[in-house]
């Protein structure tokens, strides 16, 4: 979600002072910020309500205030024991204090329907705080119509002074032609109260000005580039057909307060290369971390209209976040940005990095070497006779898995050298055998090669990966294989368990309302178990101890107001065809189910699963492969191999072959690539690998797939 662009700035950046000598009054001016009210105003500058009204009669009553709203106060009306009373000027400009000391007597007072504190204090001509003062129950308890109250009466002193006025704070302004109070008022950031403070002789009367009349005004900080403050505002070059509206949503500042504080956009407006003041949003404090903040490197080049739309945060945004771009933008900057901000791009370790269309970015000046090493097992397979060759190969999963998985490289080879990128190609048999694989190790082309793909098994991976990190060969895992050490210079293509369980468990937090969560499992997933019980404290659980699964316990599990969300843990046949017949037969107009498993495994592939129960219980799974469907990839494949369909294998070798050639042709290097490219997607799989310090690369990607009408689909 994009961020919104902030609309009101705020104002108290133009705080004008009044100062009076000896036994003046002192005034200052607050900009109402937006959720403030008078009393937490008048707290704030510890003076009464009524003195703040009494000077801002734009202000009818506390519930007008409004944001932005720029109001006088008088800062000798402290509401203290013996408190100010509102200030009040004579036609003769002499100012009359009113002090209010302790009251000389009380008037009860019976109060009336629609009466409020706020009415009666102004009736009296005291504050709302000296009726609490001597009517206590208010404190507690809403004023009620029948109630009677203690007014308290005080003693008049009358103290008369001439107001004089800091100069240095305001310049002598000239009334243009058509120019009015409201109009000069709002330039300049103050009420017309404030306007007739400064300028007394200004009739209280009417509104009238006339064109060449002299106001005091006060001056507006930053009224040059050379003598602005730099904490206030940034300078800002005017880019060719900008405009108005653009500048306010780039920088969540009007036209009229653009104007404000750059009085020559009044006559002159907006013109190609004119350095105007705009105002600096002022930046939270905050701890800069990886908890708070993500962060991005400025890429040589980059502009501002490309980032902003990059990062989806507006260029004033990213200035008060980064202050540092005030200097220009500089390739290299690193640059925090909101954690919770989404815009063009995906985050890594904190790390934001870009979608990159990886066709588009080819460089075919690289020229990548390849190293593919899988168990061919090309010594126990007579090539010379078909027949027996085929017979080798039944029941040898190692060598139809790196049969197929070689046919998937070699028409994602074919299409790489289309887009007009070289690959060297080296391809080794290991013979699933560890002498033979040291033996390969000794060869120049593994010391020289920008990647490895293989072996398969992991002791052969560990013995390659280990040999080559010395030369920072990258070795691709095609299979999921895990390591009893770190290997920090292999890529795992196949995402773990943990991974695809905390995809599903997003999935579902995503979508959840108050569905019934009910977990059942066997006594061999109670890791998964304990795992789904930490997501969903207060699921319904049911341990599967016996061989079939238990139908009055599982139906009693149920609900019939909320949708059931059931989790079926288990890799044997007979407990899932059970369940999942169970959980059909109780489906009804009221008993909603929707099954879900982290773990699809083989057993439910088996054919005597009834897929279409699996259907009507919308079964939904995480999944490295997405939809079988009908691509560029298949076709090629089926042209090439004389029209025979692809495997889930080929498919794999297709997607590992292709994303590794693709990056090595945008970055010549695959450490590099994969910390700076997002997500890649291809026929069936999709990577997105996560650096763990030491420990290599993961690929965090994944589908979540489920049933739909006897089909299996990406589920949305």
């Amino acid at each position: 979600m994009k961020k919104v662009l902030v609309k009101y700035l705020t104002l108290t950046l133009l705080m004008v002072f009044f100062s009076f000598s000896a036994t003046a009054q002192k005034f200052t001016t607050h900009a109402v910020k937006k959720g403030e009210t008078l009393q937490s105003i008048s707290n704030k500058y510890q003076v009464s309500t009524e003195s703040i009204l009494d000077l801002n009669k734009e202000v009818k009553n506390a519930n007008e205030l409004k944001p932005n709203t720029i109001l006088v106060i008088n800062l000798d009306a402290k509401t203290v024991v013996k408190s100010v009373a509102p200030v009040k000027e004579t036609k003769n400009s002499e100012t009359k204090i009113i002090t209010q000391e302790e009251p000389e007597s009380f008037t009860s007072y019976q109060v009336k329907r629609k009466d409020n504190l706020f009415r009666i204090a102004e009736r009296f001509g005291v504050s709302q705080d000296a009726i609490k003062r001597y009517n206590k129950e208010l404190y507690a308890s809403e004023l009620k119509k029948g109630m009677t109250l203690k007014i308290p009466k005080y003693r008049k002193v009358v103290v008369k002074v001439k107001p004089t006025i800091d100069e240095n704070l305001f310049e002598e302004y000239t009334v243009k032609p058509k120019e009015n109070r409201f109009s000069i008022a709002s330039r300049f950031g103050i009420t017309l109260d404030s306007l007739l403070a400064l300028n007394p002789d200004l009739s209280k009367e009417n509104n009238y000005l006339a064109a060449g009349q002299k106001l005091r005004l006060p001056k507006i900080a930053g009224s040059t580039t050379e003598n602005q403050t730099s904490q206030l505002y940034i300078s800002y070059t005017v880019p060719a057909k900008k405009g108005f509206y653009a500048l306010e949503r780039e920088f969540g500042v009007k036209e009229e307060e653009l104007k404000r504080i750059n009085p020559e956009l009044q006559t002159r407006g907006l013109i190609e290369g004119m350095v105007i003041r705009i105002p600096k949003k002022k930046e939270e404090i905050a701890v800069v971390n990886t908890e708070n903040y993500n962060f991005y490197e400025v890429k040589p080049g980059e502009a501002e209209y490309s980032l902003t739309r990059k990062l989806g945060l507006s260029y004033r945004e990213l200035l008060a976040l980064n202050p540092e771009l005030q200097s220009g933008l500089k390739a290299g900057m690193i640059l925090k940005i909101p954690k919770e901000n989404e815009g063009n791009f995906e985050v890594k370790n904190s790390v934001v990095i870009e979608n990159i269309d990886l066709i588009s970015a080819i460089n075919t000046s690289y020229k990548p070497n390849l190293v593919i090493m899988l168990p061919f097992r090309l010594d126990l397979i007579d090539v010379e006779n078909k027949e027996a060759a085929k017979e080798s190969l039944k029941g040898r999963k190692d060598a139809n898995w790196s049969l197929s998985l070689y046919s998937g490289a070699l028409v994602a080879l074919d299409s790489i050298k289309k887009l007009g990128v070289s690959v060297n190609v080296s391809v080794f048999d290991t013979e699933r055998n560890m002498d033979r694989t040291k033996e390969l190790l000794l060869r120049p082309e593994l010391k020289n090669a920008n990647a490895i793909i293989g072996p398969l098994d992991p002791e052969s991976l560990k013995e390659v990966a280990v040999r080559v990190l010395t030369y920072q060969v990258p070795v691709i895992a095609p299979l999921h294989t895990k390591s009893d050490i770190s290997l920090a210079n292999v890529f795992y293509a196949v995402s773990s368990e943990d991974y695809l369980r905390e995809k599903l468990f997003s999935f579902i937090k995503e979508r959840r309302v108050e569905e019934n969560i009910v977990i059942i499992a066997d006594n061999e997933h109670k890791e998964t178990k304990q795992r789904l019980l930490e997501e969903f404290p207060k699921a319904k659980t049911l341990n599967l101890v016996e061989k079939f699964a238990m139908k009055d316990k599982i139906v009693a599990l149920l609900s019939t107001t909320k949708e059931n969300w059931v989790f079926l843990e288990s890799d044997q046949f007979s407990t899932i065809n059970s369940v999942v017949s169970v959980l059909n037969a109780s489906r009804t107009d009221k008993i909603k189910i929707r099954l879900f498993t982290t773990d699809k495994n083989k057993a439910y592939d088996d054919e005597k699963i009834n897929h279409s129960h699996l259907s009507n219980l919308s079964f939904t799974f995480p999944s490295v492969e997405g939809e079988d469907k009908k691509d560029g990839f298949e076709s090629a494949y089926m042209k090439m191999n004389k029209g025979k369909s692809p495997d889930k294998y080929a498919h794999k070798g297709f997607d590992i072959t292709m994303d590794v050639l693709l990056k090595l042709a945008y970055k010549n290097n695959l450490f590099e690539a994969s910390k700076n490219i997002g997500e890649t997607k291809y026929s069936s799989s999709k990577y997105n690998y996560i650096q763990k310090p030491s420990e290599g690369y993961y690929n965090t990607a994944a589908y979540i797939m489920m049933y739909d009408s006897m089909y299996i689909k990406e589920a949305k």
